[in-house]
């Protein structure tokens, strides 16, 4: 069935149908022992050129340069390319002479899958090559690689719309080999993060996607339906309550890499599917998280680059410790010149409307300051700066601060103009958690479908009685973004949300 292909993909299925007829399955059994990786020969052999003798190795073959009964190709394994040398009487040692003549030279093609031993040797222009001893085919290739191509002199990249590369992500890997060392490195920043809290003491759970109730973070969630249980579930939004709980239980410390889920646009900051890291550690306090945080991020910006600062955009940005530390209400009166520290609810919306914020009839007070912050001073902070000490209507799981009244000890972090993690002291007081969770129905009725809903087990496990604790929620997506130079959220995940693909008939 051909309907529908491109000449070249119709060339290639031709191609595919010559090497059965030649008895060549052209996808064997999968077993092919590799023994070495392309980086590690370029690394080692020229100090050491008795090494890499007898070598096997796989990979995509990336371009082909036949000179007669000997030709010049590039293999593509993960870790890079290679070069390899291909003569006709060694792969080919008897009399016939098929396998180069046929197969190589005319029904394989770019983007096909080899594997080939050999020896390694150095050309006369000094290219460390792999002189090839045997080769197989593994894998066919039916489709036509974008590949960086060469024309008068110039290199230019046939795979850079973005969205098809998003969509295709398995294509953007294979022809774009620095979009795989940016994920390497959110495996490392990870990793880097476990380890720093491993080392703590804390210990790393997994709670429930599926909930009954969406709750911890004001948000508009997924709704799906369980058929046996009868009931509606929703995706997380956030997995701070179940975290709490878990404090509640007796832990003193425990974190999640969890996934969590947004029914919220999308721009190149938010993706419906992202990934935070929550942390709660009983007995501490929101001035205590912002000492970890600084802690961490910095050692993650030197296990990523060997030092604390990091380029990203026109920026360069410093996460050397200690972070500049600022109220809500004191950046606000910097970058405004007004100060809405006790202003009712009809004042803040004349405020925005003479600041040129853009507000609705659903936000109350909590979401005015929010707006005006967000549209007024975040885009500003561009070194990571704390930001503390938010008013109480925008932090319903939050303590009330210790001092100021109407305000909670909450804190988030903002670097490159946009939040990078927010943290409270948590609220334990179940009197209070109930007052607050009623005044969010109250928000919700007004039409803020982001409101909380209140949540009565989380409630009972307050009152078995939760210890003081300070809560932690960083985002690994923006994290990775800042820690990779990366401008969309699109280039940090492998598989972003897409809208639906408009396909041609046929």
């Amino acid at each position: 069935m051909t309907t529908g292909l491109t000449e070249q993909e119709i060339i290639r299925r031709n191609s595919l149908n010559e090497l059965i007829k030649l008895g060549i399955d052209p996808y064997p059994a999968p077993t092919f022992e590799v023994n070495v990786r392309s980086s590690e020969i370029k690394e080692r052999f020229p100090d050491n050129n008795t090494l890499f003798q007898n070598v096997s190795i796989a990979g995509r073959m990336m371009s082909r340069r036949i000179m007669g009964a000997a030709s010049f190709s590039e293999l593509q394994d993960e870790t890079g390319r290679i070069q390899l040398y291909i003569k006709r009487d060694d792969i080919c040692p008897g009399e016939d002479k098929t396998l180069y003549n046929t197969v190589f030279k005319k029904l394989l093609d770019i983007g096909d899958i080899i594997g080939i031993t050999g020896f390694v040797f150095i050309t006369q222009m000094g290219e460390i090559t792999i002189h090839v001893k045997s080769l197989k085919l593994l894998s066919k290739s039916l489709r036509v690689l974008p590949i960086v191509k060469e024309k008068e002199d110039a290199v230019f990249d046939a795979y850079t719309d973005p969205e098809q590369r998003y969509r295709q992500r398995y294509v953007d890997l294979i022809v774009n080999p620095e979009v795989r060392e940016v994920f390497v490195k959110r495996n490392i920043l990870i990793n880097s993060m476990r380890g720093f809290l491993n080392t703590l003491g804390y210990l790393e759970v997994e709670t429930p996607i599926l909930q009954p109730l969406y709750g911890g973070a004001t948000a508009r969630p997924f709704k799906t339906y369980h058929n046996t249980l009868d009931m509606t579930l929703y995706l997380r939004i956030a997995n701070e309550l179940y975290l709490k709980r878990l404090i509640v239980g007796g832990y003193q410390g425990v974190y999640e890499f969890s996934k969590d889920f947004r029914n919220e646009g999308m721009d190149r900051f938010h993706n419906p599917e992202f990934t935070q890291m929550e942390l709660y550690v009983a007995y501490k306090d929101y001035e205590w998280m912002m000492d970890l945080v600084e802690e961490m991020v910095e050692k993650i910006a030197l296990d990523l680059h060997g030092k604390t600062q990091v380029q990203v955009g026109e920026n360069l940005i410093d996460f050397k410790r200690p972070w500049k530390r600022s109220t809500m209400f004191d950046v606000i009166r910097q970058f405004t010149g007004v100060n809405i520290e006790g202003l009712s609810e009809e004042a803040l919306v004349s405020v925005a409307k003479e600041l040129n914020v853009p507000i609705d009839n659903t936000m109350a007070k909590g979401k005015i300051i929010d707006q005006i912050f967000g549209e007024k001073c975040e885009p500003l902070l561009i070194q990571p700066t704390f930001i503390t000490d938010y008013p109480v209507e925008m932090s319903p799981l939050a303590k009330k601060h210790r001092c100021k009244e109407s305000l909670v000890e909450r804190f988030e972090a903002i670097c490159n103009g946009k939040e990078l993690c927010n943290a409270f002291s948590e609220l334990n007081d179940p009197i209070d958690q109930r007052a607050r969770f009623e005044s969010q129905l109250e928000l919700g009725k007004r039409g803020d479908d982001e409101s909380m809903a209140l949540d009565e087990d989380f409630l009972r496990a307050l009152e078995f009685g939760m210890p003081p604790t300070a809560g932690l929620g960083i985002g690994i997506d923006r994290l990775t973004m800042i820690m990779t130079n990366s401008p969309s959220i699109q280039d940090v995940l492998f598989f972003p949300q897409m809208r639906p693909e408009q396909r041609a008939n046929g």
